[in-house]
């Protein structure tokens, strides 16, 4: 059998379908949201129009109408539709669709080969479209829920036009549920059931903008729905157990989402912090992937505006290793809350990073000999520890004395900000300032300090 060929659907297997699949737009005036590419002069309406024969790629969450686009398109051209799945074809299937699509275009006939989950395909497989792409005996058309600047080659991406589709909005999925209930052909009309706005509310804001998870809720609901008809809250309550939410631990989703959260906390927005961290877990992150973000949060965004921040996320962390979940879940709340709340400063993030480009960029010279631990004679012989000051032994308990290279001398990476704690470090690094300064003006030549200056023995001086 061809791959084109396609049997006739029966009454009963249109039935039989579910009803997600069966309320399919069929035409773009049926098409709900979108209307950023779709509507009248916006550009994929256009390429459509026009029979553009060029390659596409969806790119847009669950239930957004990727494949449903496809198919519109594929029936609007003209064109022998392949649907076409990554997870379950490998390179046998893609070059078999390839020969047949190249067949069927030396007798006229247009393919539109659509590939589900494109980003499942490695390079390679990826690799096997592009002569045919080139040569027009397919037009692609992909659909991903990963962003495709990193997960579809480089050269098929050049070589289509990506489109980007927006998770439906709760208004446009109560307006789906509505046809749905109301379709006596392919949906559940001819059932006469009842919904209340509430209802269509509830199943909306359980759906999380999946269309498909929506009619799903609707199919199940109805089927338990009660003799007069009526489909109840606590119905859809029934039915759903637990809203869906979406995410991918390993995808975008999970990226963007504790971007979200670090970005709250840093803006010291602690309502959107808390939301967040929820929408997180509740979504199935790992919570200690959690907790090392937000140990990372206390030290490059509060650092020592707030000391205190680092041991509270580290003792959530711990709380989650001894409870567990969901039961740890509110120590990551209450370091998180805290963390938005506390005074922020980037003071300590920054030196360091100016450290690191130093070392970077600067030659590394030795360790100047003064703060060397003579351990041995020859050691001392040579230099080391000569003019090294022990600063306890000092009134000031500050010596004037450079603890920098050479080429580094009087170099100042760490600035406090006026924030929090912050505040009094400023204070105390102005004061060990000019304690060196006095140190500098009243103290005697520092290599005849440790001659004139007959300190107790301490065995901590030369560590």
């Amino acid at each position: 059998m061809s791959l084109f060929a396609q049997l006739p659907e029966s009454p009963q297997s249109k039935g039989a379908r579910p009803l997600a699949d069966r309320m399919r737009p069929r035409t773009l005036d049926e098409f709900v949201g979108q209307e950023h590419i779709l509507a009248p002069g916006k550009p994929l309406r256009l390429q459509i129009e026009r029979d553009d024969p060029g390659s596409l790629i969806f790119w847009g969450p669950p239930g957004s109408g990727k494949t449903t686009l496809a198919q519109i398109i594929a029936h609007m051209t003209r064109a022998e539709f392949i649907e076409f799945s990554a997870v379950l074809s490998g390179i046998k299937e893609i070059k078999q669709v390839m020969s047949e699509a190249e067949k069927a275009r030396a007798y006229g006939t247009r393919t539109i080969l659509f590939v589900d989950e494109i980003h499942r395909f490695n390079r390679a497989q990826q690799d096997a479209f592009l002569p045919h792409v080139e040569r027009g005996n397919i037009r692609l058309i992909g659909a991903t829920t990963e962003n495709p600047s990193f997960e579809i080659n480089g050269a098929l991406l050049s070589r289509t036009r990506v489109y980007i589709l927006k998770q439906l909005t709760e208004a446009q999925i109560i307006t789906l549920l509505e046809r749905a209930l109301a379709d006596n052909e392919r949906g559940l009309g001819r059932l006469h059931l009842r919904a209340s706005d509430e209802v269509l509310q509830q199943i909306a804001s359980y759906s999380s903008g999946d269309a498909r998870v929506a009619y799903n809720i609707l199919e199940v609901a109805a089927g338990t729905a009660g003799e007069n008809g009526g489909i109840s809250e606590q119905i859809i309550k029934d039915t759903l157990q637990k809203r869906v939410l979406l995410y991918d631990k390993a995808g975008e989703e999970h990226y963007n989402l504790i971007s979200a959260l670090h970005k709250s906390v840093r803006n010291s927005d602690v309502d959107a912090s808390l939301y967040w961290l929820g929408r997180m877990l509740e979504s199935g992150e790992d919570p200690l992937y959690v907790a090392r973000r937000v140990v990372r949060m206390a030290s490059e965004d509060i650092g020592l505006a707030a000391p205190e921040a680092l041991g509270l996320c580290l003792a959530a962390k711990d709380a989650i290793d001894f409870l567990g979940m969901p039961e740890g879940a509110l120590a990551l709340a209450q370091a998180v809350a805290y963390l938005a709340l506390a005074p922020k400063s980037n003071a300590l993030y920054t030196a360091y990073g100016a450290v690191l480009e130093e070392v970077e960029k600067s030659s590394a010279e030795p360790v100047p000999l003064h703060i060397r631990n003579a351990v041995t004679k020859l050691m001392k012989q040579v230099g080391y520890g000569k003019g090294y000051q022990y600063a306890h032994d000092l009134e000031s308990k500050v010596a004037d004395m450079e603890c920098l290279p050479d080429n580094l001398r009087g170099r100042e990476y760490y600035h406090p900000t006026q924030e929090g704690r912050e505040k009094l470090l400023g204070q105390r690094i102005e004061e060990i300032r000019r304690l060196k300064k006095q140190a500098r003006e009243t103290e005697p030549d520092s290599s005849n300090l440790e001659k004139e200056r007959k300190p107790r023995h301490d065995p901590r001086k030369q560590t």
